[in-house]
């Protein structure tokens, strides 16, 4: 249906781009009352999106560069999200900053400096009107410290302090940005990639777009371009145009552990030479990262290198009593961050704010920011893109609760009936209630109907069978590679990447959308492909030689 209203409709907007800027302008268009369209070459989140630290955060590491407007715009985003907008995606979670110090003055010291960094940043956040999405912090001896995470070396902190900041599956709040802006009249088509523009004189008027195969035009008033570090691909369509901005890409990789090979409670966050390092609890695993790194290769599947797993294996284990190991790698993931560039900065100093560029007549591109300040993103960018079509509505997102928030705390109270009512575990309602909100109810019912969807996924018992059906039936999934790695995370969060669970889903999408069985087994070969593929990049020594990996 949408794919006809793209051949069909002139649309006010159209939005190129399914990450979290694309879908949250999509929302930001949508509620405002236009006619709005988003293609996606891929998948919803298929880029960067999908690829973070899964942390909706304020950035603790810019006050120390005085970015001061940053943190605090992006702690009121935090706010938001975790108390209206997105309750049931985002969450708080507690983090330690360990203090170093081998003498009485340095402890002292770096109580003071860190304690009044964290003070600063819950002064922010409850500047922001919204503080009360996270608990304040609190400082710790070494001995509480290791109380609540006894993996810490008792050398690597004379103490800590505790602080909180929100957690998010980042792919998730996507695919719910986009179902939000559906539900307000917006189309949304995955596997529509832009490969041309279209012109009257100096301005854009639409967009060529192919889709299996085929190409024919989108028109529209606006084209909004949320590309991120495709941006260049967009301006590249139209030669005469000014750039308008520069994007570089940074490299970021984690890798996932079992929560068993560390003993703790809260995460951590450490400084290092070239970085900020987390170590983050997610579930059952503990995710580490990130990397800094300029890439300058293939964008549409970065890769980790042999050196970059390393790398986080030796800064985490400086403080670990029990060193992690190759062994214990449940998964490992790598993302490009798209950085508004200069000439010469290196990737950890390139601007982390966005910026808005109209390169020609009804073109907007936007890039740069970060995941928690989606929305601020999405609505500068439409404000532009509106003054060429004559509307002046103001952007209300930040009242527009996404689709699952409504009634989520209610029947978060209401967990241990609600699973006795459908036969499944508390456990597993609760996991259902913190990926669909509100929306449990409607993958519950299918279990109703088909009592074999309450079993687990073969291969990852943390998801159960309802959910790939449901993604198939209402979440724009085109490949079995969608579920696998972004409806659910089974491709990072299992030692065996997927590989078990690839038929079992493969077999529960066929009847949804219709595949025979000729392409059930060609969608799990190219799964089983794409993760050898992975495996054998990551053994690779460096950029190059892992891209080669990836791709032969």
């Amino acid at each position: 249906m949408d794919l006809a209203r793209l051949r069909d409709e002139e649309f006010d907007t159209l939005i190129i781009g399914g990450g979290v800027t694309g879908a949250g302008a999509a929302l930001d268009a949508a509620s405002r009352g236009l006619r709005v369209a988003l293609i996606e070459a891929t998948d919803l989140a298929s880029g960067t999106s999908s690829r973070s630290s899964k942390l909706v955060h304020g950035g603790l590491r810019y006050l120390e560069q005085l970015e001061f407007h940053l943190v605090h715009e992006a702690l009121r985003e935090r706010g938001l999200l975790a108390t209206r907008l997105a309750p049931h995606l985002v969450r708080p979670v507690p983090f330690l900053v360990p203090l170093p110090g081998d003498t009485w003055a340095k402890r002292s010291w770096n109580r003071v400096y860190y304690g009044a960094g964290v003070a600063l940043y819950d002064a922010f956040a409850s500047a922001t009107g919204h503080g009360r999405g996270m608990p304040v912090h609190r400082h710790l001896s070494q001995r509480s410290a290791r109380q609540i995470f006894p993996s810490l070396r008792s050398e690597a902190a004379a103490g800590a302090i505790r602080y909180y900041d929100g957690q998010v599956d980042d792919a998730r709040l996507v695919v719910s940005l986009a179902r939000t802006a559906a539900s307000l009249g917006a189309a949304v088509v995955t596997g529509a990639r832009a490969v041309g523009l279209v012109r009257d004189a100096r301005e854009v008027t639409g967009v060529r777009v192919a889709v299996d195969g085929t190409e024919f035009v989108v028109r529209a008033s606006t084209i909004i371009a949320a590309t991120g570090v495709w941006s260049d691909d967009i301006t590249a369509l139209l030669p005469d145009a000014r750039p308008g901005l520069r994007v570089r890409a940074s490299k970021g990789i984690h890798i996932v552990v079992p929560r068993s090979a560390i003993t703790g409670e809260v995460g951590l966050i450490l400084r290092t030479a070239k970085s900020v390092l987390f170590v983050i609890p997610w579930g059952g695993h503990w995710i580490i990262g990130t990397t800094d790194t300029d890439w300058t290769l293939g964008r549409d599947r970065p890769t980790a290198t042999a050196h970059d797993i390393d790398y986080l294996l030796d800064e985490v284990n400086k403080v670990l009593e029990r060193p992690i190991t190759r062994a214990d790698i449940e998964g490992v993931y790598a993302g490009l961050r798209p950085l508004l560039s200069g000439e010469d900065e290196s990737t950890s100093a390139l601007s982390r704010e966005h910026a808005v560029v109209e390169p020609m007549l009804g073109l907007f591109l936007v890039a740069g920011g970060k995941l928690t300040t989606y929305r601020v993103m999405a609505a500068d960018v439409v404000d532009r893109a509106i003054r060429r079509i004559g509307h002046t509505d103001r952007s209300h997102t930040d009242q527009l609760p996404l689709l699952g928030a409504d009634g989520f705390d209610r029947l978060w109270r209401q967990r241990t009936e609600l699973a006795r009512r459908h036969g499944v575990a508390v456990g597993v309602v609760e996991h259902l209630l913190e990926r669909f909100g509100s929306l449990t109810i409607d993958v519950l019912r299918l279990t109703d109907s088909d009592p074999t969807l309450r079993h687990p996924l073969a291969g990852a018992p943390e998801y159960i069978a309802a959910e790939v059906v449901y993604a198939a039936m209402n979440e724009a999934v085109l490949h079995l590679d969608d579920v696998l790695s972004r409806r659910t995370r089974i491709s990072f969060e299992t030692p065996h990447r997927g590989e078990e669970s690839a038929r079992h889903a493969a077999e529960l999408i066929a009847p949804v959308l219709g595949w025979s069985a000729a392409r059930v087994e060609e969608e799990i070969a190219g799964y089983l492909a794409k993760m050898t593929a992975e495996r054998q990049s990551q053994q690779m020594p460096d950029d190059i030689t892992a891209d080669a990996a990836l791709l032969s």
